[in-house]
């Protein structure tokens, strides 16, 4: 009989542990890595994901979209999809639970465990989902970008961000690139990791300024490319 109840006691506790599972105790980065080196790496906003796999200097894949938690599962409706398109406007249903400080993922293809990396808070408040609204044209002027489904996000936990060109209408995937970041003194510094049309910028850091208002973000300074870059970033809210 003392076994039976251990045995419930047990089952009990871990019932409670998947259903302790909150949106917030989500947010932010969350890595896994492969016996062969890639890494997955998930980043959570309260109302976007995106999923990322890499390798050092080698782009794998990346997915994302809007998010929310219907008890133990988490519902994705899948916005871009780098390796299959046909997968856009699809909803995932991810079994999700929260053990120790790790997050158990079982996706079709099967469970991982993934360690958290940094959280959602930043003091700098620039962590969340942003797109860009604004692009200085060739007299150097900004220029207000129309509203449509072809966009560009940029999401960010406390140190860590990644962009997509996407357009979810078209099921379009232009590009991505990711790393971590630091914000010090109006000073905004990436740290490239991944970055899909160019692995040889893998390990560079970029430099820009960077004004952050509660829901704009101007950001300027030089690309990769080296080219200008004045642009007005937008902190969306909504799905």
């Amino acid at each position: 009989m003392k076994a039976v109840v251990v045995s419930l006691l047990l089952g009990l506790c871990q019932l409670t542990a998947i259903a302790q599972v909150k949106p917030t105790d989500l947010v932010g980065a969350w890595q896994f890595v492969a016996p062969s080196g890639t890494r997955t790496v998930l980043t959570f906003t309260d109302n976007y994901v995106m999923h990322t796999a890499y390798e050092p200097g080698r782009f794998i894949s990346t997915s994302g979209g809007t998010w929310q938690l219907a008890g133990n599962n988490l519902i994705e409706i899948i916005e871009f999809n780098a390796a299959d398109s046909t997968r856009v406007g699809s909803i995932d249903r991810m079994g999700v639970s929260l053990t120790n400080k790790k997050l158990t993922v079982a996706t079709r293809s099967g469970k991982m465990i993934f360690d958290r990396i940094d959280q959602f808070n930043s003091p700098e408040q620039l962590a969340g989902l942003w797109r860009i609204t604004s692009r200085a044209n060739d007299a150097g002027q900004l220029t207000p970008m129309q509203r449509g489904p072809r966009k560009t996000l940029k999401l960010l936990t406390g140190t860590r961000f990644q962009w997509v060109a996407i357009n979810p209408q078209t099921k379009q995937f232009s590009g991505t690139g990711g790393g971590t970041y630091t914000l010090k003194d109006g000073k905004y510094t990436e740290t490239i990791e991944f970055f899909s049309r160019d692995n040889s910028r893998v390990g560079k850091s970029l430099t820009f300024g960077a004004e952050v208002g509660p829901t704009e973000w101007h950001h300027t300074g030089q690309s990769s490319t080296g080219g200008p870059v004045n642009e007005i970033w937008t902190r969306e809210t909504g799905n």
